[in-house]
């Protein structure tokens, strides 16, 4: 750590430093004290901590230094989270996901995937990651030709474009997003299939009707805790008892904790992280639906944030000059604290199968999921 005055600096240790923490003033140093959660991130946003080294190492380094165990303010500040209301949903998503097509698509790979890529081994792009994901997905759905799928929380579309395209099947895909609506509807006229995907532009507990499977990748993580009942409601009311089955994609914790408070204030308004016994607790469970197969892919995220931050760092130029430097250096962090969080185990990425308790599982084992042969890890 070295202070505003240039002298003074703490060794961690005896060892070679894998970063050096550079301190501005004394607010700064007060702050990142009294309330780092939040401290951290403002003070680098504003310039006022600078990083010495690769920042990704240094924050994973701090991370493992820290305890996963929540305390007893954390536990508290997760059970009396705010409810994530209709209204405050789409404002929270509006944050978010509205920054703007363009935006995004300087360092999303061609398909504009936001969502974590599964590499089948180490020498895989991330286009092909993102595709192979989406194999994964359906392959674990087991979906068939002519069957109709509901989609919660589309993103820019490229789900369920392959599910019709690939597999045959009708898409109806939720969206509260209308800047990844437009884009959605867009390229699937460009891509004729219009007629067997429709993106609405609305909020997914207002999803009706009777589907074979439903999917959600990315999207239960906002959620809500106090609102998680609420998926549950439309499961029960939507998937089909008889040979229905549904996928969960969803950023999760191991054990009840609330996101980074500087994430929530800056960059995921709303967002919470559940467990898995806060799934089955709260939505599957109360909706009659029984956990077939669960899946931690929280290497393959840390493994896509390093990715997106190397493509990020590529157009920082471009990012500074659109939406200024406090923004730039915001996402930079945001990016790189989150493959350390990955990377260490303090977030994961779980992928939970399920189907209606009386439905028979679709699958016998689970051998065909790996027919293509996953490589070594990256």
């Amino acid at each position: 750590m070295q202070l505003w005055d240039g002298h003074s600096s703490w060794p961690s240790s005896s060892r070679r430093p894998i970063g050096t923490l550079a301190i501005g003033d004394r607010r700064t140093l007060l702050g990142l004290v009294v309330n780092p959660d939040i401290w951290f991130g403002e003070a680098y946003t504003a310039g006022r901590l600078q990083v010495q080294g690769n920042l990704e190492r240094v924050l994973e380094a701090v991370y493992r230094l820290s305890t996963p165990i929540p305390s007893w303010r954390e536990r508290l500040r997760a059970q009396l989270a705010p409810a994530n209301t209709r209204s405050s949903a789409r404002h929270n998503v509006h944050r978010h996901y509205d920054l703007g097509n363009d935006f995004y698509r300087l360092w999303l790979d061609e398909e504009m995937v936001y969502t974590c890529a599964y590499f089948p081994g180490p020498a895989s792009s991330l286009d092909d990651a993102q595709r192979y994901k989406h194999d994964q997905v359906c392959r674990k759905l087991r979906l068939r030709p002519g069957e109709s799928v509901l989609e919660a929380g589309s993103g820019w579309g490229a789900l369920a474009l392959h599910m019709a395209r690939q597999h045959g099947v009708s898409v109806t895909a939720y969206n509260v997003s209308h800047e990844q609506v437009v884009y959605a509807r867009e390229r699937a006229a460009r891509e004729g299939l219009t007629d067997r995907v429709t993106f609405i532009e609305d909020d997914y507990r207002s999803a009706r009707g009777h589907f074979d499977a439903f999917v959600s990748v990315g999207m239960l993580e906002h959620v809500g805790r106090r609102r998680l009942h609420e998926l549950g409601d439309v499961l029960r009311r939507t998937l089909r008892r008889d040979g229905g089955r549904g996928l969960l994609h969803f950023i999760g914790r191991d054990a009840p904790r609330p996101l980074n408070a500087w994430i929530r204030r800056r960059i995921f308004p709303g967002a919470y992280p559940p467990t898995l016994a806060e799934v089955t607790a709260h939505i599957l469970t109360p909706s009659g639906m029984s956990v077939l197969d669960v899946e931690n892919l929280r290497l393959h995220y840390a493994h896509t944030l390093s990715h997106w931050s190397r493509r990020f760092e590529a157009v920082s130029d471009q990012v500074r000059t659109a939406y200024g430097e406090r923004f730039r250096r915001a996402w930079e962090l945001y990016l790189a604290g989150s493959e350390a969080s990955f990377a260490t185990g303090w977030l994961q990425l779980f992928q939970v199968v399920f189907a209606p308790a009386e439905s028979a599982p679709p699958f016998w084992t689970r051998a065909e999921l790996y027919t293509k042969g996953p490589g070594p890890p990256p």
